[in-house]
């Protein structure tokens, strides 16, 4: 008898510790990491964006869809293991002409995961001509790191976790 409560307690135990189920009521058409699951865009492939940050958010869709092995979903870990951020300039046809690292904590794997991401995700969503400025289009964008190598980008990220 002791046996058997000694089990059954020790289960019941066990059963608190899972995950809760995710919550899809109201979840609509958002994947896991918050991004909508495609970008609205027009015949051509030109983003339907109004506003920079619009089209900042057809972008980092764009990325994490491409690169869904390597993004995490969820809340970030509190203490992030690196912030790479980078400057990147898109033309009228959604080609990627250049990029560049502004912030990073030199941490070389992950510098280079996120120019690798950025570049393998070419070609982007045109930008709405109203956003051009001498043909191109210039974006900043943070990519998060957790420890384990996977990241989210800063437009998509929901708010870190509390230590």
């Amino acid at each position: 008898m002791k046996t058997t409560l000694a089990i059954f307690l020790a289960a019941s135990v066990l059963a608190g510790c899972g995950t809760p189920p995710a919550d899809t009521s109201s979840a609509g058409n958002v994947d896991s990491i918050g991004a909508k699951e495609k970008a609205e865009t027009t015949r051509d492939g030109t983003s339907t964006a109004g506003t920079i940050d619009g089209y900042k958010q057809d972008i980092a869709q764009r990325i994490s869809q491409v690169n869904s092995i390597r993004v995490y979903a969820g809340r970030p870990q509190a203490l992030l293991r690196s912030v790479i951020v980078l400057k990147y300039s898109i033309d009228g046809n959604g080609k990627l002409l250049r990029s560049e690292i502004l912030r990073s904590n030199r941490d070389r794997a992950n510098e280079a995961t996120a120019l690798a991401t950025l570049k393998n995700t070419a070609p982007f969503p045109k930008p709405p001509p109203h956003l051009l400025h001498r043909g191109r289009v210039e974006i900043m964008e943070s990519w998060l790191f957790n420890n384990d190598g996977r990241f989210q980008l800063r437009t998509m990220a929901q708010p870190q976790m509390d230590e």
